[in-house]
C-alpha cells in the first residue's frame, strides 16, 4: 500500500483466512452453553455461478471428493441454486459431526480457490437450531475473513431476528472473528438447510 492509497483512504482487501472455519466446533460449544443452539449437521458454500467447462469440472471434482468420504452416511453433497441465481454446494452430516462438516466447507472453499474461482466465493454457512425450533446460521464471509449470525424468523417471510443476532454476536465474540460492520450482515434468504 502506497502513500497515495493512505491519503485517499484506500485499504487493502482482507485476505480470506479459511482456517477461521476450524473455530466453528469450539464456537458451537459456547453457543450451546450460552444460548441453547446445537448444530443441525447442514452446511453450505455459496458462490456466484460461472458458466463454462472449467467451472463445471471444478464443481464435479469437489462433489466427487466429498461424496467419496466413507464416513458420510446421509445424502451425497448436492448443488442447488437459489432464487437469486447463486449456487450452493450443500453438505449434510449428522448433528454430532460438526468437525466433519467444517472439513467439507473448508475443502469446497479450498478447491474453488485452487482452481482459480476464489473471486466467485461469497460465503459459507453452518446451520444451528434450538429446542424451540429457532434457526441460526453462522455465516463466514469469504472476502472479509469474518463471521456473522443470521437468524431468519420462521413463517414470517423474509424477516430476521435482529435481537438474537446481536445476542449471538456478543456470545461468540471471543470464539470467532465477528464482522463488526453490521451493514455487511447480509440476509441469505433461501439458504439450504436454514
Amino acid at each position: 500500500m502506497g502513500l497515495l492509497d493512505i491519503l485517499l483512504g484506500r485499504t487493502k482487501p482482507v485476505a480470506p483466512d479459511l482456517d477461521q472455519l476450524f473455530a466453528l466446533p469450539s464456537a458451537a460449544i459456547t453457543l450451546e452453553a450460552a444460548a441453547g443452539f446445537t448444530p443441525t449437521g447442514t452446511g453450505a458454500v455459496c458462490f456466484a455461478t460461472v458458466e463454462g467447462g472449467a467451472f463445471t469440472q471444478a464443481n464435479r471434482e469437489v462433489q466427487a471428493l466429498l461424496d467419496a468420504d466413507t464416513d458420510r452416511t446421509g445424502p451425497p453433497v448436492e448443488l442447488q441454486r437459489d432464487d437469486y441465481g447463486y449456487s450452493w454446494l450443500v453438505s449434510r452430516r449428522t448433528p454430532d459431526q460438526l468437525s466433519a462438516l467444517v472439513n467439507d466447507l473448508h475443502a469446497v472453499n479450498s478447491a474453488m480457490e485452487v482452481n482459480g474461482f476464489g473471486p466467485q466465493l461469497l460465503c459459507s454457512v453452518a446451520g444451528f437450531q434450538d429446542t424451540s425450533g429457532r434457526r441460526l446460521g453462522l455465516v463466514y464471509l469469504y472476502k472479509r475473513g469474518t463471521f456473522y449470525p443470521f437468524a431468519p424468523l420462521a413463517g414470517q417471510g423474509e424477516r430476521r431476528d435482529n435481537a438474537l443476532e446481536l445476542q449471538i454476536k456478543a456470545t461468540l465474540g471471543n470464539d470467532l472473528r465477528i464482522e463488526q460492520d453490521l451493514g455487511r450482515w447480509f440476509p441469505i434468504w433461501g439458504t439450504p438447510g436454514l
